[in-house]
């Protein structure tokens, strides 16, 4: 891939570039971000840092929407960050003229790029952004789901002292605490994770699963995740890079799928050269559905407060 520009130059921003400079997953990067300073500086650090790390892509920090010109992808992670009490839907009114901006951008220099958001709340700001560009839905998604089964899968490994590599899990739904953790397709080995461990134990680590953004901001008190989501985008941009198809969590737009439509949320897809080749119905059981229409309703009443203002 030629082309990556990654709009906000904060932790999440920075160590994004960091991962797919490091992976070789593009040509060039350019960081976007609203303070010069931050951009050019984050840019100019992860430059220096190829020599060891022997990567050649070329990094630029800007403030210059224009040097989103011919973007195979843009990330977009700018926005106000969540502060220790609040909820993701407590930063939309703040993000969406942000993200407005930045999509208008988009569409002026890059009218063939695919989106994949990071904003928070992430899927009202998928859904949003796919209504106002008006571009076929396999190029507007967003990342979250990923970010969920990696934690949990950490969590498990921390619990039975398995290798992570063994560990495979599904989280679906929104983005935080109405996630809907499909532990019937949590395996260890490809052997059902209760297997492992009882169901208490297991109810305590989807409960942790569920606040692992709360609970790491209120550890830091100045600043919310950026490693971990920022190496599930990159897991992401991974995928779609070298067309490998894999089947990744992500906040996609719903065309009837899981009896939903009109809203994006998260759900096992395809990833490939051309964004979301595919999405992945699972057979889910009562409670899974029902867990999964809960999450649906409290994304729609996000929606219903975008609609209104």
């Amino acid at each position: 891939m030629n082309k990556i520009t990654i709009v906000g130059a904060g932790r999440v921003g920075e160590s994004t570039a960091q991962f797919i400079a490091a992976k070789n997953l593009c040509r060039e990067i350019v960081l976007l971000d609203i303070h010069e300073g931050a951009a050019k500086g984050a840019a100019l650090d992860i430059q220096e840092v190829a020599p060891i790390f022997e990567y050649d892509t070329r990094l630029i920090g800007t403030t210059d929407h224009a040097l989103m010109t011919d973007s195979d992808i843009i990330i977009i992670t700018a926005g106000l960050p969540r502060k220790p009490g609040m909820s993701r839907s407590d930063v939309l009114s703040s993000n969406i003229p942000i993200i407005d901006g930045i999509v208008e951008g988009a569409m002026k220099y890059a009218p063939n790029a695919i989106l994949l958001f990071v904003t928070n709340p992430v899927d009202v700001i998928t859904y949003h952004a796919f209504i106002k560009t008006g571009w076929p839905r396999n190029r507007v998604f967003g990342q979250a789901g990923v970010l969920d089964s990696s934690r949990m899968a950490s969590f498990i490994a921390s619990e039975t002292g398995f290798s992570n590599m063994d560990i495979n899990t599904m989280v679906l739904g929104g983005h935080g605490d109405t996630m809907v953790p499909m532990l019937r397709y949590c395996t260890i080995a490809g052997i059902p994770v209760e297997k492992f461990i009882e169901k208490e134990r297991l109810d305590a680590i989807v409960e942790r699963t569920r606040n692992g953004g709360a609970e790491i901001l209120a550890l830091r008190q100045n600043s919310s995740a950026y490693d971990a989501p920022a190496a599930s985008v990159t897991e992401m941009v991974d995928s779609i890079v070298h067309n490998r198809n894999r089947i990744l969590p992500t906040v996609c737009l719903l065309e009837g799928e899981y009896g939903h439509e009109d809203i994006a949320i998260g759900v096992p897809a395809m990833l490939g050269q051309n964004g979301v080749i595919d999405i992945i119905e699972l057979d889910m059981n009562d409670a899974e559905q029902t867990m999964f229409d809960q999450s649906a309703a409290l994304v729609r009443k996000d929606l219903d407060l975008l609609k209104s203002m």
